[in-house]
Parts: C-alpha cells; sequence; structure tokens
C-alpha cells in the first residue's frame, strides 16, 4: 500500500479500527465459567486461552494502560495453574478444564511476566513469577532434554503451535499424543517414529528468552549469583543451538532430528532467533546481515507481496493455497504481532512499516469477507475462512493503523 491508497483508505481504516475497538471491549474482554477475572479472549473459534497467546493481553496493555489488569490476570491464570512439579498448561478451556498435553509456549512466557512488572512494579508478584520460572525451567529440563544434547526437545507438533506445517512430516503425532481418544501429558514420549525427540530452534529461543529474563528478575530480586547462573544456562543454549541447528552453508537454524540429522524445512522458526534475541548485534552482527538478506528479505523466500509466510514460499513443503490453518504457507496475524517484539530493534522499522502497510490493505479489502481472521495468503492477500475477530489479527490491525499515523490508540 503506497501513501496515496493509505490517504484514500483512511477513512475506512479509521472505521474498522472503531468496530474492533468494541468487538475488543464488548466480547472479547471477559470471563471464564467459575471465573471473576477478565481476561482478553482470542476467538469463538478457539473457546479459551491459549499460552501463546499471552502476549496479547500484553501487548494490549502496553496500547492501553487502563488495561494493564488484563495482562496481570492473563499471566496470573497460567501460574496459578502451574502443578506442583512444574508444568504450565498450555490452555485454559472457558469450560475451566486445564489442559497438559503440549508445550505451545512460542513467546517466553517470563518474558512477558517481567514486562508485566515493568508496568505495575508489583514486587510480590515478580517474585511470584521469578518462583515459577524456576520450576518451569526445572521441568522442561527434566522432561523434555531425553537425548542429552543440552536442547528442549518437540515431541509433537502441537508444541511449536505450527498446525500443518513441513517441519511436522513424518512425526507420529502432527497434533498431539492422544491414546484411546485421551490426551497424555506433554511430558510423554510418543510412540517410535525415528524422527522425534526434535531439537526445535522455536522452542529453544524461548528457553533461551526465559531465562535470559529469570536472570534479569533474579539481580532485580538481589539474587546475583542466581542471575550469573540463568546467564550461563541461556548462554548454553545459544551454544548448542549453533552447535546443533544452524547450517553454515544455508545461514538458517532448521530442527534437528533425534540422530541430529538437520530437517531443512525454511519454516517461520527463524524469527524466534530475532524475537527472543538469541541473535545480537553485538556477537552476530554479520550472520544477522546474512539471514536478513538471503531469506527474510528474499522474494523468492519471506519476502513476499504480504510478508511474512509462515513457510518460505520456495520450500518444497510450501503447501499453497488451502482451506484451513495452515503453518506451511499462510502469513499469521500472531507472526506480524509478534514483530513487534524484534524488528525495530534491529534496524528494520521501514520494513515492518510496510509490512503493517500490506496488513491494512489486505484486511480492509477483505474486511467484508472475513473480518480480522487468523491468516492471509502470503501472495494474493486473501484470507481463509478461519477464526474470524482473531485477537492478534484484530491487534496487528489497530496496531499497524497506529503506527503509520491513520488512527489514534
Amino acid at each position: 500500500m503506497t501513501g496515496t491508497d493509505i490517504t484514500a483508505k483512511s477513512g475506512r481504516i479509521r472505521e474498522i479500527c472503531g468496530i474492533i475497538e468494541d468487538r475488543i471491549r464488548n466480547v472479547h474482554i471477559g470471563c471464564f465459567n467459575g471465573l471473576d477475572k477478565p481476561l482478553f479472549l482470542i476467538s469463538e473459534t478457539y473457546p479459551g486461552l491459549w499460552l501463546e497467546h499471552a502476549y496479547d493481553a500484553v501487548f494490549y496493555a502496553s496500547l492501553h494502560p487502563e488495561y494493564l489488569y488484563l495482562a496481570e490476570n492473563t499471566v496470573n491464570l497460567f501460574i496459578d495453574r502451574q502443578t506442583e512439579d512444574g508444568q504450565l498448561p498450555f490452555a485454559v478451556m472457558r469450560s475451566g478444564t486445564v489442559r497438559y498435553s503440549q508445550i505451545q509456549e512460542c513467546v517466553s512466557f517470563y518474558s512477558l511476566c517481567l514486562e508485566v512488572w515493568r508496568m505495575d512494579h508489583d514486587d510480590a508478584f515478580l517474585l511470584k513469577a521469578y518462583e515459577s520460572g524456576k520450576k518451569w525451567d526445572s521441568w522442561l529440563r527434566r522432561h523434555r532434554m531425553t537425548t542429552g544434547r543440552g536442547l528442549v526437545e518437540m515431541f509433537f507438533g502441537y508444541d511449536t503451535g505450527h498446525d500443518n506445517s513441513g517441519r511436522l512430516e513424518g512425526i507420529a503425532c502432527p497434533g498431539n499424543y492422544a491414546l484411546n481418544g485421551v490426551e497424555q501429558n506433554a511430558s510423554v514420549l510418543p510412540p517410535d517414529d525415528g524422527i522425534t525427540p526434535i531439537l526445535a530452534p522455536d522452542m529453544n529461543s524461548n528457553l533461551y528468552g526465559n531465562e535470559r529474563s529469570l536472570a534479569e528478575m533474579a539481580r532485580i530480586l538481589g539474587k546475583a549469583e542466581e542471575a550469573e547462573e540463568w546467564e550461563r544456562r541461556a548462554a548454553d543454549v545459544k551454544s548448542n543451538l549453533f552447535k546443533r541447528c544452524f547450517s553454515e552453508a544455508d545461514a538458517f537454524f532448521y530442527d534437528a532430528d533425534r540422530n541430529g540429522n538437520l530437517r531443512r524445512y525454511k519454516s517461520s522458526t527463524i524469527f524466534h532467533l530475532f524475537m527472543e534475541k538469541v541473535l545480537n548485534m553485538d556477537e552476530d552482527a554479520e550472520l544477522i546481515g546474512r539471514i536478513y538478506r538471503e531469506h527474510l528479505k528474499n522474494p523468492e523466500e519471506f519476502w513476499t507481496p504480504y510478508p511474512f509466510p509462515s513457510m518460505a514460499v520456495n520450500d518444497p513443503s510450501c503447501v499453497g493455497h488451502v482451506d484451513r490453518n495452515c503453518w506451511g504457507y499462510y502469513t499469521m496475524g500472531l507472526i506480524v504481532l509478534r514483530c513487534t517484539r524484534w524488528m525495530d530493534s534491529y534496524g528494520w522499522s521501514g520494513d515492518f512499516d510496510h509490512i503493517c502497510a500490506k496488513w491494512l490493505e489486505a484486511w480492509t479489502r477483505c474486511f467484508d469477507i472475513v473480518p480480522l481472521g487468523q491468516e492471509i495468503d502470503p501472495i494474493t492477500g486473501e484470507p481463509t475462512k478461519c477464526s474470524p475477530w482473531y485477537s492478534s489479527g484484530m491487534l496487528s490491525y489497530l496496531y499497524a493503523a497506529s503506527r503509520l499515523g491513520i488512527y489514534d490508540l
């Protein structure tokens, strides 16, 4: 969308933003059964709150400080349902059911807890989050480092939230592991498929982000020695990611199967290395430039007309337009919203402006067909029918309109 296009459509964009704001406040802010604390709900398609969507509430609170309580309630929802041995639920359903059958963290949860503390300065909450983070890290290391390679492992496809992605090809459980129709706990390794456990760069980027955040929490709480230990652990995670998952020839981080073989799918997992600041300009400037130039800004891979697709469009596994939620092709509202966590800090603000403009253009054009759904075609901008009024899609639209000076939040 050019500057002229934005000017021509600015009235309609502002109108849609007003509709979104009303929709969020009247429909998406509400309570689950048996709970009296309001939460930021995803959509009618997803009847609960997923751990990967905790960022929605935190991000919304950053836009509207009067809704800080939504972020507080959301992170506490998961902390308060952590098991005694440290496992976080991946979802809490509106019915009150708490589910533990996969990881699906996707954004480092304790980084979000730290961001909530920076907004509310509640030291009691910070200590609570820190103790919770210690337990979660311990659970992951106890149950998801089964092959002794120093990285957490993907057991099933839903661990990553990348439904229908080519990166899941050949594994026994592309969803979660159900035995006789019953979801198994995420600690249970599924039947032998010759591939899992898989070392996943996105899951380990989350681990790195959590441990760096726990180090900062420890320093704030006056626990200097513990802070040093968390920094050491995070550094080991980064080192092992380079050792186990990085291809120097391709300048890309891939999943690695249980035998150490790289599974060379050019997936949106690469964004997590930036989102969690695993790669930093002090240590990795040359590599950062190469990844961005060869992959993220490459029109044959991720720099499509509507960036960023969930799989490079020239990857052999890329499925093209299908009528379902698919992380093997589409540009996701989650991907666009998560760009707020990394693109500016790496100096790519102009490119993020472009992504925001294209997101606005696509959904403004298609709003009367599917209102602010989960995903769009990275080539045409056409949406699927998956999950209209999707929280991350709506937030991305609001943010894009504000960022480009069209709408005042």
